[in-house]
């Protein structure tokens, strides 16, 4: 196995976890800060920005996780990779999050 395989992998729990909330504040009709907003990861984007975001970074998981080398979710070194690319980006999302709240407007 290729180490690029698991760079592969953790990417790809890192982009299946932004997918979430991009595509959940999209679904409810609400704003969520996107690359696209101005300014860029702090402007609010439509909901509709927020879905179609979301479904690219849900492709991007996809294509990562089941193109690239032969993922094989009981192998426990490609579930622990995956696992660890989608807590890292979990825990870097909710920090980010949490700094913009305590942002004045």
């Amino acid at each position: 196995m290729l180490w690029s395989h698991f760079l592969a992998y953790f990417f790809a729990g890192a982009f299946l976890t932004n997918f979430v909330p991009h595509f959940v504040s999209g679904v409810l009709g609400r704003t969520f800060p996107t690359p696209f907003a101005s300014p860029p990861f702090r402007g609010q984007s439509s909901s509709r920005v927020n879905v179609l975001y979301g479904m690219c970074n849900l492709a991007v998981a996809y294509a990562l996780l089941l193109h690239v080398g032969s993922f094989d979710a009981r192998n426990a070194s490609h579930a622990v990779t995956f696992g660890l690319g989608l807590t890292s980006w979990a825990l870097m999302i909710t920090r980010s999050l949490a700094q913009l709240q305590k942002e004045p407007v």
